[in-house]
């Protein structure tokens, strides 16, 4: 008979996705501002920060993870925007900090870590733009016509500053907590194929993630939606 060998899960990452979701969840809670006096629902919180940490040191499928834990306790605490809100927040943390954590796991180098946040930062912009466009009218009650003048004015300079405020912050912070950990026996070196696993995986919802919009944003202009 064929023994059934049952893949062990890796604790030390499981522990660290836990700690720093906690961490992640402490800072959204305890730092939010509106510093966009036209769009009040408009809130920075810091996050995000920890979640692109997360990505760095423990890879992609942590992002997933702590995008989800951290949005679901936004929702049930300091956010008034139910469901919709939950979604926005995942599609945020992880436009951003996905394509930083892929490229930094490709290219394991300071020049990636740097590619990835830039590329993270350009991107969530654009997507986040798009589902605004999309979005923000159904579940706000704002007619269409309302939102567009705002996106460039205002969501786009919006998530232009947070997320270059949390690629600067994470470039910061990332060395210094990783070698900690390392010291701390918390964090190990990754295997090659669960290295290659998460970046097809990681890759496949990034994708995903800006076709969606795409393909909504046509629906809109055709008036489908």
């Amino acid at each position: 008979m064929k023994k059934i060998v049952i893949a062990r899960p890796d604790t030390n990452k499981i522990v660290l996705t836990a700690m720093l979701s906690a961490i992640a969840c402490v800072v959204m809670l305890l730092v939010r501002i509106n510093f966009m006096p036209a769009a009040p629902f408009l809130v920075y919180d810091p996050k995000d920060i920890i979640i692109a940490i997360g990505g760095f040191i423990i890879g992609p499928f942590a992002v997933i993870a702590m995008a989800i834990i951290v949005s679901l306790v936004e929702m049930l605490t300091v956010s008034a925007d139910g469901v919709v809100g939950l979604i926005m927040n995942i599609l945020s943390s992880c436009s951003f900090a996905l394509p930083a954590a892929i490229i930094y796991k490709k290219v394991h180098t300071l020049k990636g870590a740097v590619i990835g946040l830039v590329a993270g930062w350009l991107f969530v912009t654009g997507v986040m733009v798009m589902w605004n466009y999309i979005i923000t009218p159904i579940y706000r009650g704002f007619p269409r016509e309302v939102i567009v003048p705002m996106l460039l004015p205002v969501f786009a300079p919006f998530n232009l500053i947070k997320y270059g405020l949390a690629a600067a912050t994470t470039m910061l912070v990332y060395k210094p907590l990783s070698l900690a950990l390392m010291k701390a026996g918390a964090l190990e070196k990754t295997e090659a194929k669960t290295k290659a696993k998460q970046l097809i995986v990681g890759t496949a919802i990034a994708v995903g993630l800006a076709a969606i919009p795409c393909i909504l944003l046509l629906l809109v202009l055709q008036g489908v939606i």
